[in-house]
């Protein structure tokens, strides 16, 4: 059996995964399989760290944007809704025999451990998964920000972001029928070009910190397993 080809990666998941089709809300059919598509990478002896969006629940930036929300009110509703997700999928984990363990930016903890550091890297060095939730526990800070900087304090060798598209284009596939599938960028070209990976927030975060960022389709079944054995999958983002 090939070994792994990494050995700590980071997955960064959006909130919409946990809601499957329906787009809103939590979905138990989409967190069970994104529970097995987690147990494939943890069954082949990979450490793995997972930050998750709220979306499916609440966009923080959106209220604020579009209804006036007061911009820290509504950042800090969206990270509870991360802590919703966390919990959910911590629950399926657990159900797959995954021993597993949240850590919250923002302190609650008759719900979740903080998140402390050296306690999250010896969960990952015992082979737990840890799921990180609550973003930065700062307003004004995306959860792609906060898989940037959960993945460098991990000391993760890579940022899997897992979207419902199977790469980065130069337009919207969804609608563009034209639209042209990147196989590699560099980060610089993400941030001359405004194309839509991460905020540059994250992205320069990476950057600075040599972190490869690989994007693809989490829906698409077995693409998770197959990265971390090092087949070429999605977008490639590095220096």
């Amino acid at each position: 059996m090939m070994s792994p080809k990494y050995r700590r990666i980071l997955l960064k998941l959006s909130g919409e995964v946990m809601a499957g089709d329906r787009g809103v809300g939590i979905v138990p059919e989409a967190v069970s399989y994104l529970a097995e598509e987690v147990c494939s990478v943890v069954k082949a002896g990979v450490e793995l760290g997972v930050v998750i969006g709220g979306g499916n629940i609440f966009r923080g930036s959106q209220a604020a944007n579009l209804h006036g929300m007061d911009r820290a009110t509504s950042d800090y509703m969206g990270m509870l809704a991360t802590v919703i997700n966390a919990l959910a999928l911590q629950d399926a984990l657990e159900q797959h025999g995954i021993v597993t363990r949240t850590q919250t930016a923002i302190r609650m903890e008759q719900v979740a451990e903080p998140f402390i550091r050296r306690r999250a890297l010896r969960h990952l060095e015992k082979g737990r998964v840890v799921l990180f939730a609550a973003g930065t526990g700062s307003p004004f800070f995306t959860t792609d920000t906060a898989g940037a900087l959960r993945a460098v304090e991990m000391e993760a060798e890579v940022i899997l972001k897992g979207t419902k598209v199977d790469g980065v284009y130069d337009g919207d596939p969804m609608s563009d029928t034209t639209a042209k599938k990147f196989d590699e960028l560099r980060y610089i070209d993400i941030l001359r070009q405004g194309l839509k990976v991460m905020d540059t927030t994250a992205v320069s975060l990476c950057m600075d910190n040599k972190l490869p960022i690989i994007v693809f389709n989490i829906k698409h079944k077995g693409a998770l397993a197959k990265i971390i054995m090092g087949e070429s999958i999605g977008t490639l983002v590095r220096d």
